[in-house]
């Protein structure tokens, strides 16, 4: 579990600076550091897609996982809820809990996300930590940012993360037999192109609402299960 501990170390440490600045960070350093991360998750999310479609058993399934999860994430509104609770959040500072406030959201933002979901499969079966060591670089510059306004309490969200992340590399690894190689290079494939919505979106590029493209993860693993019990 290296890279989930990386990413939780890397919540704790920003969390601390950001205490420590007080004042916030300023917003053209947020821009230049927000502008990076996008510019590393593009180079990582194509890499992740087209190093793994020679591996493709159906070259045409992650177009189709994309479709169908596309529909599915749209139809529940998942980006719009999520937005929308986020933004609740933050309007309800001044009146209430901000400590309680700031946590739900960081929470929120560190888990959800294509990143820190697919991260800890990875690296459970391939022993692969770039996807969360991309996460983690994320969530030290976002946990910077919260901590300046919050505070210290801020660090409560590092062992949730903790949790949330160990509960899927726990799963990955309890049922790594299960998972074949060609399952891997599909959700890789539909992952990397996540991850490449994710950077186009940091980059002020185009909001791919990548929040309702997350079932297509689902859909892969679907097709393998009842190509499983009918072959």
């Amino acid at each position: 579990m290296i890279g989930t501990i990386v990413n939780t170390a890397t919540i704790i440490a920003g969390t601390i600076i950001g205490t420590l600045l007080h004042r916030g960070v300023k917003e053209k350093y947020k821009e230049v550091l927000y502008t990076g991360l996008g510019l590393a998750s593009l180079a990582i999310g194509l890499n992740a897609t087209i190093s793994h479609l020679t591996q493709s058993e159906y070259p045409v399934l992650f177009i189709v996982s994309l479709a169908i999860g596309g529909v599915i994430g749209t139809a529940i509104d998942i980006d719009g809820r999520f937005k929308r609770l986020i933004d609740h959040l933050k309007r309800s500072e001044d009146g209430g809990n901000r400590l309680a406030d700031g946590l739900a959201t960081a929470i929120l933002l560190y888990c959800i996300g294509p990143l820190s979901m697919l991260g800890p499969v990875i690296s459970a079966l391939k022993g692969d930590h770039t996807f969360l060591f991309t996460n983690a670089t994320l969530d030290f510059v976002s946990s910077t940012v919260f901590a300046s306004t919050y505070g210290l309490g801020m660090i409560l969200a590092a062992p949730v993360l903790f949790c949330w992340q160990g509960m899927f590399w726990l799963i990955a690894h309890i049922s790594s037999t299960a998972i074949s190689d060609a399952l891997m290079a599909e959700l890789l494939i539909v992952g990397g192109l996540l991850i490449t919505g994710s950077g186009l979106a940091l980059l002020n590029l185009k909001d791919c609402k990548t929040l309702n493209l997350l079932p297509a993860l689902l859909i892969p693993v679907i097709w393998f299960l009842v190509r499983s019990l009918i072959v």
